[in-house]
Parts: structure tokens; C-alpha cells; sequence
């Protein structure tokens, strides 16, 4: 990006061809859902993010009917604060028992996230090839832990400016996912990564430090983490 010059993602996401509700002007009782349709174009995913959305199928669980593509905006939105990850001592050991790298596989990564039983597992096919693209363009990353050579956990997400939306995480190993988590937090801090979104609050995330922001704030917290230009680690093994 030379100076003055729009960043590649705004670019990108202005090429957006559909239409989303204004987050900013809705009702403030709207549930999570807000709309559906659409596709997962790069344009279309970095306008959506970028505007507070995530996609997510609304009808997976039903058979023999199409697909619908949900879009949504928890009323409330669970969080990281890059200082709040609580590292339990068992964290610390697993730390330094396997190895990490980052965007070394990211559809292995996705394939195995997939494999996490859901109640909606929106993870399928066409969310693989058009995460992979978003990847390709340097948009998304995934944290991958390696314990002697094999994949045993980590997690994905969409990166992009100062913000980070954490898609999935799995693990086979004991902490593998958590370790993931750490380092994420880790480069977060560094780079300058100032929202990592979390998407719906639960009882393991919380345990981790996560908190619960409306809809509202987490609305100012992204404008602010899209102000940011930051650059993400190149691809290999993290130290």
C-alpha cells in the first residue's frame, strides 16, 4: 500500500455486489441472525467482516433442502483482550512441548476443524475453497500445532487490518488448541492486531478470558482495529 492509497482488503470489499443492513441503525433487539443470501466471494466475506458480519448456514441440520447463507451479528459478542488470556500452568508446559507454525497448512487446518461434531457445522466444501481463496489473498491465517510432525490442533480465522475473527479450533492433543490460542494472542500484540472476535461466548472461552462486549461496542471496537495497518508473520515455524 503506498501512501494515501486505499489497503488492498478495502479495495476488495468495495467490490462488494450485495447490499447488507447498516449494523448502526438497526434494531438494537435484532437477534443474531439479520439476513441471508449472498455468496462467499473475497469482496463479499471482507465487506461483511469489515462490517460486522460472519456467515454461517442457517438450514445445515435440514435434509434435502438447499443451503441458505445466514449473516450474523450476536447482540453479544465474545472477544479476546490481546491481555487477558488466562494461562493456566498446564498451558505453560504445553507451550513448550509442541511446535507451532503459522499458515503452513491452512486447509488441513479447515479439514480438521471440520471434523469438530457441530449442532451447526457450517464448514463444509464451498466454506473450505472460498476460506483457502480469502487465505490465498492474505486474509486469513490459521495457528497450526504439531506434536512429532503430525497436526494435532490449532485454529483459523479471517485477519485483516487490526482485527482477527477466530473461525474454529480443534484439538487432539491435550492444550494443542489452547497453545494455538496463545500464540495467536502472542503475534496479536505484536503486530498490533487490537480486536480479536471471538463470535458467541462460551463457558471454555470465558474460562480463557474472554469477555462480552454489545453489539454496539464491538461495532466502535472494530472501526478502530480497521484504522490499524498491520503485517502478519510470513509463513513457517513460530518461536
Amino acid at each position: 500500500m503506498t501512501e494515501n492509497s486505499e489497503p488492498v482488503w478495502q479495495s476488495l470489499a468495495e467490490q462488494c455486489m450485495y447490499q447488507f443492513p447498516d449494523l448502526t441503525t438497526i434494531d438494537p433487539e435484532l437477534e443474531d441472525l439479520i439476513t441471508a443470501g449472498a455468496d462467499l466471494h473475497p469482496s463479499t466475506l471482507l465487506y461483511a467482516y469489515s462490517h460486522g458480519y460472519f456467515p454461517m448456514h442457517v438450514n445445515a441440520d435440514e435434509q434435502g433442502q438447499e443451503k441458505l447463507l445466514g449473516w450474523f451479528s450476536p447482540k453479544s459478542r465474545a472477544i479476546f483482550p490481546t491481555n487477558s488470556l488466562r494461562i493456566t500452568r498446564s498451558m505453560k508446559q504445553s507451550f513448550k512441548k509442541y511446535e507451532c507454525c503459522i499458515d503452513t497448512c491452512f486447509k488441513e487446518m479447515m479439514e480438521m476443524c471440520r471434523t469438530v461434531p457441530r449442532p451447526l457445522g457450517w464448514i463444509d466444501d464451498e466454506f473450505i475453497k472460498s476460506y483457502v481463496r480469502l487465505h490465498e489473498l492474505g486474509f486469513a491465517h490459521s495457528i497450526e500445532v504439531f506434536k512429532e510432525d503430525e497436526l494435532v490442533g490449532g485454529l483459523y480465522g479471517v485477519g485483516f487490518a487490526g482485527f482477527f475473527a477466530g473461525e474454529s479450533m480443534v484439538h487432539t492433543k491435550r492444550d494443542a488448541s489452547k497453545v494455538a490460542l496463545m500464540h495467536l494472542v502472542e503475534i496479536a500484540s505484536k503486530i498490533g492486531v487490537s480486536l480479536i472476535d471471538a463470535q458467541w461466548m462460551t463457558d471454555h472461552l470465558r474460562s480463557l478470558g474472554a469477555i462480552e462486549v454489545t453489539r454496539p461496542r464491538y461495532l466502535e471496537l472494530l472501526r478502530e482495529s480497521l484504522e490499524n495497518d498491520v503485517t502478519w508473520p510470513s509463513a513457517g515455524k513460530l518461536v
